[in-house]
């Protein structure tokens, strides 16, 4: 077998989105499974679409992705250049469409807007499409000699059969067949003498020895064209994956407006690269073993591509939130801490140990955006209700923990070491003359201390941190709170 080529071209019109990205995922994994070659291809021949700097975002996604591309405009194996409007300048996609048209596997039409407009419509998969009558399939060739002389604009279209099938052979789909009389006689030229994009794909496919194509089922419906375009030339047909459908959690294909289909997107929302690409290659895939979190190099070595499925992957953002929960948590504290600063820094405008916060919410957060709600008590103690003095499993009330908060008052006034250690060993004294549990005691000071149920570390973590002045002022306005809530009861 030959060396397997895979090949990833994008067209530089925007934001790289969770599709693309899966794309580029599993054409780097299929090929680095193997042992294979992965190149990157720039297809900009859609110049109404081009966005400018979005050939930079696809180089910066894909570097930052760890998907390193073995050829490519910066990178040259040896079948470049690897830009299509570059290939354009040599003619390329004009001579091989000048093949076909000698082999009768495609014509010039010199059809002007008004006749294409006046020929009828079909529908297919819901939308209105054109069915060219091929009526210029007929002119002779003196016609066409002189239409070219004269400079009568032309394109160049595909011939296909009125008659028969056409059957192309999809790794997950198998063997698909379709009538050929529902297939148009696609352009392959246009008017302005760029290639389209689907004459193109096959030509540089071809020519730079893909083995593999990976593309979304939304190109299922093309696949036909582009075997008679290889039928038609001779050529041997590529490998063909076509992946399922990614939809969002209502079971809409994933769009713009739901925020997260762009990979950049949802960096800025607080996600790990790696933590994304892990989550995007179980979208369609899953290992024998059902394991869920890999490195890219780990990916390398387990991915097999019959394991992709055909039903469509849901985009579920609170799994997505889980797996980068997982990452933070195994993640280095040094990095850890060097990424979350910013966050702490801009929830925190008092001066805190920012390094104790962050180990204390390292295993608590899911996204770096988190870190707001679980920090903004140090910065004040937010309004609450006694109520939340009340906890069954800990035997507190707010007449218990009023008791408790009188009873360490002096203790704690009295307490020169507010290290969490030293303030821990003070508390667990006072438990143990009390003769109670733990939680009796250490409910009602983080409540007191924090003013909210779920706090990142627990009692004396947090007074640690606050320092003895401010965690004894917090105490005196928790026994204040308590007693005027006393004394309107009464």
């Amino acid at each position: 077998m030959s060396k397997v080529r895979t090949r990833y071209a994008p067209s530089p019109t925007g934001k790289m989105h969770v599709g693309n990205l899966r794309s580029a995922l599993y054409e780097f994994l299929i090929a680095k499974h193997a042992g294979g070659d992965f190149m990157l291809r720039i297809e900009d021949t859609d110049q109404e679409r081009f966005v400018e700097g979005a050939t930079d975002i696809i180089y910066r996604t894909l570097e930052s992705a760890g998907l390193k591309h073995d050829e490519g405009p910066d990178k040259d194996g040896g079948f470049g250049p690897y830009i299509q409007s570059e290939r354009m300048k040599s003619g390329i996609y004009m001579e091989y469409a000048r093949k076909l048209v000698e082999r009768g596997e495609a014509y010039y039409c010199f059809c002007d807007k008004e006749r294409l407009d006046s020929l009828k419509t079909e529908i297919v998969e819901g939308k209105e499409i054109m069915m060219y009558d091929k009526h210029c399939l007929s002119l002779s060739k003196e016609e066409v000699e002189a239409n070219l002389a004269s400079g009568k604009p032309f394109v160049i279209r595909q011939n296909i059969p009125n008659e028969g099938t056409t059957t192309f052979h999809d790794e997950l789909y198998g063997d698909i067949s379709v009538e050929n009389a529902e297939l148009d006689d696609m352009v392959l030229i246009k008017s302005d003498g760029y290639p389209t994009y689907n004459f193109a794909n096959v030509v540089d496919d071809h020519t730079m020895n893909i083995t593999h194509v990976v593309r979304g089922n939304e190109y299922l419906s093309s696949a036909p064209k582009y075997q008679r375009l290889y039928d038609a030339f001779g050529w041997e047909s590529p490998v063909y994956i076509h992946l399922p459908l990614i939809t969002d959690e209502n079971h809409k294909k994933l769009s713009k407006r739901s925020g997260h289909a762009s990979f950049e997107d949802l960096i800025v929302q607080g996600f790990l690269t790696d933590a994304v690409v892990n989550y995007i290659a179980l979208l369609g895939w899953s290992p024998e073993d059902n394991r869920e979190i890999f490195t890219l190099d780990e990916l390398i070595e387990e991915f097999d591509y019959h394991r992709i499925s055909k039903s469509p992957a849901v985009f579920d953002i609170v799994k997505l939130k889980w797996m980068n929960g997982e990452y933070l948590k195994a993640m280095d504290f040094d990095r850890f801490y060097e990424m979350a600063e910013p966050y702490l820094r801009e929830s925190l405008t008092k001066d805190f140990d920012l390094k104790k916060i962050a180990a204390m919410v390292k295993t608590r957060i899911e996204i770096f955006p988190d870190i707001a709600d679980h920090v903004d008590f140090f910065e004040a103690v937010p309004e609450y209700d006694v109520s939340m003095y009340a906890h069954k499993k800990m035997k507190t009330t707010p007449e218990t923990s009023l008791e408790v908060l009188r009873e360490l008052l002096p203790i704690l006034e009295a307490q020169e070491d507010y290290s969490n250690d030293a303030l821990y060993e003070t508390l667990c004294r006072y438990v143990a003359d009390k003769g109670c549990k733990n939680g009796y005691v250490m409910w009602p000071i983080r409540t007191a201390v924090s003013g909210k149920q779920m706090t990142p570390g627990g009692a004396t973590e947090i007074m640690e941190v606050l320092g003895k002045e401010e965690s004894l002022i917090r105490i005196r306005a928790a026994i204040a709170k308590l007693e005027a809530d006393k004394g309107s009861a009464l």
